[in-house]
């Protein structure tokens, strides 16, 4: 069998909901040993949570759950009982990696701490993601997705570009704001194995949400503290552009064009009327004056011409120009199917998923493999306690009366 790229790492994920499972599972796919810990008899919030099939709530039917999953061993665990500590320190022993979401101090009052566990593992890459880091005046602060994007400045800047300085606030769709934090740990953990594997040694990793989503901000997150212009909703007149999210026959498709060569191309594509070569046209910024009327006279071509066309004319002719797809688009698409995107999968509970979201990469050597479904709650308690850890069948029974798995 083909070697994975991430063969010989093990991780501990001790996570919750989005972020952290989110973090291990791209790490699981890349074919490390993810053990994922969850409460005895509650488990992960996200098998709570839907899309359920037939609308049917089961903890182990959850799409969120299945999907966040994949890869990874699953075991019940209370680190925060005596004889639970005394385990999880145990699997901390053996592993490259831990990556966990508790609250800032909660760790180091049961003793679990980087500090602690370093003594037990020095080369333990402990990765922390919490809303607001491990210090500064908002660390012991709570906070949902919803909190994060407003407080990252996400939501105050969503969508970009909007002229509607009305409209109340937004984030970004489902769980957005919760998958970046979650990817950006991705990128800190492979720096700190690279770190690890040219030097033996460990290290702690401090992740703020709130943080994670500023730098996916880019030229906005920068923009106040190195001129002092404050980006707004709107954006200063000279960016205000013909364009946008736009109707046309069959949905919507999304045009850009802030260069003069693309939108020459969009006019070469909608048969560059007359209007294309009257004043308000001549330059950048007389289109930027006008950009609402001009806006109208381009959808009146695109309310008559299928985003698919649009979309494949648009790309043949350079214009920054794309379909606003649904979900059903997606499952649909060609494309998708070309790269073999979505696989089948298997599950003891939630039964044969037919489209399941494989991997976005291609790797030629250390390819994706879907080699375990989302495990059921506390499913491979045997195997990591009897067959790794040594315990009996009868410890596991005592272990569960006493609540500690």
């Amino acid at each position: 069998m083909t070697e994975r790229a991430l063969a010989g790492i093990k991780v501990l994920e001790f996570g919750n909901l989005v972020s952290a499972p989110y973090c291990a599972k791209l790490i699981a796919d890349l074919g490390a040993e993810v053990i994922k810990i969850e409460e005895p008899g509650h488990g992960d919030d996200a098998r709570r949570r839907g899309p359920f099939p037939a609308n049917e709530p089961h903890q182990e039917k959850s799409g969120l759950f299945l999907y966040l999953n994949t890869n990874k061993f699953g075991i019940t665990l209370d680190p925060f009982s005596p004889e639970g500590k005394i385990i999880f320190e145990k699997l901390v022993k053996d592993a490259d990696v831990l990556i966990e979401d508790r609250s800032p101090g909660e760790m180091e009052k049961m003793g679990l701490g980087y500090d602690d566990l370093k003594k037990l593992n020095p080369g333990l890459i402990m990765a922390s993601i919490t809303p607001f880091g491990q210090t500064g005046a908002y660390r012991n602060y709570k906070a949902y997705q919803l909190n994060i994007a407003h407080l990252s400045g996400q939501g105050y800047l969503l969508p970009i570009p909007t002229f509607d300085l009305d409209r109340p606030p937004v984030k970004a769709g489902c769980h957005s704001s919760d998958y970046d934090p979650g990817l950006v740990s991705v990128v800190a953990i492979m720096a700190a194995l690279y770190w690890k594997g040219a030097s033996g040694q460990g290290q702690f990793i401090d992740l703020s949400k709130q943080e994670a989503l500023i730098s996916m901000q880019r030229i906005e997150s920068v923009t106040y503290a190195n001129s002092g212009e404050s980006m707004t909703r709107q954006g200063p007149q000279h960016s205000r552009m013909p364009g946008g999210i736009m109707p046309c026959k069959n949905g919507h498709v999304v045009v850009v064009t802030p260069e003069e060569h693309q939108w020459q191309a969009l006019m070469t594509l909608i048969g560059n009327p007359k209007w294309s070569q009257g004043d308000m046209c001549k330059d950048q910024q007389a289109r930027s004056e006008n950009a609402d009327e001009l806006t109208e006279l381009i959808i009146e071509w695109m309310i008559d011409h299928t985003k698919e066309e649009i979309f494949e004319k648009g790309q043949a002719l350079s214009c920054p120009i794309a379909p606003v797809n649904s979900a059903e688009d997606i499952v649909n698409s060609k494309q998708m199917e070309a790269r073999n995107f979505f696989v089948e999968m298997e599950h003891s509970e939630a039964g044969r998923i037919k489209k399941f979201p494989a991997s976005p990469y291609r790797f030629s050597k250390t390819p994706w493999r879907l080699d375990r479904p989302a495990p059921l709650l506390g499913e491979h308690n045997k195997d990591i306690y009897c067959g790794r850890l040594g315990y009996t069948e009868d410890d596991l029974t005592r272990l569960e009366q006493d609540g500690a798995i």
